[in-house]
């Protein structure tokens, strides 16, 4: 097959094709499709945290999210936050476990430094049952619920903290809940089966949580600075590899059978998931490109024969021996590749109509 695709060529064009190309030039060539997803990823990520900046310390108090009435929120865009119900605020890598030490009271005291006077004023929980984010083919998402959306009561039970909502959803244990919600000023009812969700944890392994597929914040918008460039693409780097190890770590988890098949997505799972993040705004999308470039570099580099890494090795191969592969060689490792890399598409297809 090689030999016969040259000989077919004319001496003077050979150079400017990749057969007829040095070794080195052919191996850079195929080597920069991965790599290239690589660069992509973390550039996005790292532009993601440079324009959106991270939150000041001492955090201080950029816009406030809409509430319903029963919030009594004395706060103001642009109170640095100093203590709440009379503890000091820690630097914001401590908040979140400071914030699990408060009281659950539906309204608590802050101390906050405004137009450099030191006031008290009340406001809710820090952290309110507020919709702040929705998981793409997930529970809340199918029934509609939306981005910026109060649950005020579950089950007829009110609620007020977003852990409230998270141990009630773990309590059903898969069974449906009623959602009271807030969305504008209107009060409306959404029912709503959790579903089992394989999350990743920070040390590569999974566990696996009945979720509605929602996420939540603050009861403000914190203010921001800018990063340095550096740091930027610092998170990009980190970001990617999380990506990568998760990645890697789902599949081997899937294929050993501790976590379900069903992670594994298909075209139209992801055709769905584009449309779902493109729906929060453009930020999401982008953050979704960045995981799809990581996710297309990994596949490249399954040793699978048609994919780039074993390009890579019939290089070396040439490299070594001084003459590529025979072409019978090429063509049986080629058609196991198209077998394998077809089955498992099939495979992901399946998973995309029969997964719940």
């Amino acid at each position: 097959m090689y030999s016969a695709v040259m000989v077919a060529i004319p001496e003077d064009r050979k150079r400017m094709t990749l057969l007829g190309a040095p070794l080195w030039a052919r191996a850079c060539t195929v080597a920069a499709g991965p790599v290239f997803n690589f660069i992509l990823s973390f550039l996005i990520f790292g532009a993601i945290l440079f324009f959106r900046g991270q939150p000041t310390d001492p955090l201080t108090i950029d816009t406030l999210v809409d509430l319903p009435p029963a919030y009594e929120v004395a706060l103001q865009p642009g109170d640095e936050i100093l203590a709440i119900n009379g503890t000091p605020a820690p630097e914001l890598e401590d908040f979140d476990a400071f914030v699990r030490d408060l009281p659950t009271e539906q309204v608590l005291d802050y101390r906050v430094l405004r137009d450099g006077v030191e006031v008290t004023v009340e406001g809710p929980y820090p952290y309110p049952p507020h919709i702040l984010g929705l998981s793409p083919r997930s529970a809340a998402m199918d029934v509609n619920l939306r981005v910026g959306d109060v649950i005020t009561a579950v089950d007829n039970a009110p609620i007020h903290t977003f852990d409230a909502l998270r141990t009630a959803v773990a309590d059903a244990d898969g069974k449906p809940l009623q959602l009271d919600v807030w969305r504008n000023g209107t009060e409306m009812e959404f029912v709503l089966a959790p579903k089992r969700v394989d999350l990743p944890q920070p040390d590569g392994s999974f566990e696996t949580r009945w979720l509605i597929g929602i996420s939540g914040g603050l009861f403000f918008d914190a203010a921001t600075e800018r990063g340095g460039v550096g740091q930027s693409l610092v998170y990009g780097v980190e970001q990617t590899y999380f990506i990568v190890r998760s990645s890697l770590s789902g599949l081997y988890n899937m294929i050993t059978g501790a976590i379900s098949s069903c992670n594994l997505s298909g075209p139209i799972g992801i055709a769905q998931t584009s449309s779902a993040m493109a729906s929060q705004g453009a930020q999401s999308f982008i953050y979704f490109i960045a995981v799809l470039s990581t996710a297309v570099g990994l596949l490249n580099l399954f040793p699978i024969p048609v994919l780039d890494v074993w390009h890579l090795v019939f290089h070396a191969y040439e490299a070594v021996t001084g003459k590529p592969p025979s072409d019978r060689a090429l063509r049986v490792l080629m058609g196991v590749g198209l077998t394998l890399l077809l089955s498992l598409m099939v495979f992901a297809l399946g998973n995309d109509l029969f997964c719940p």
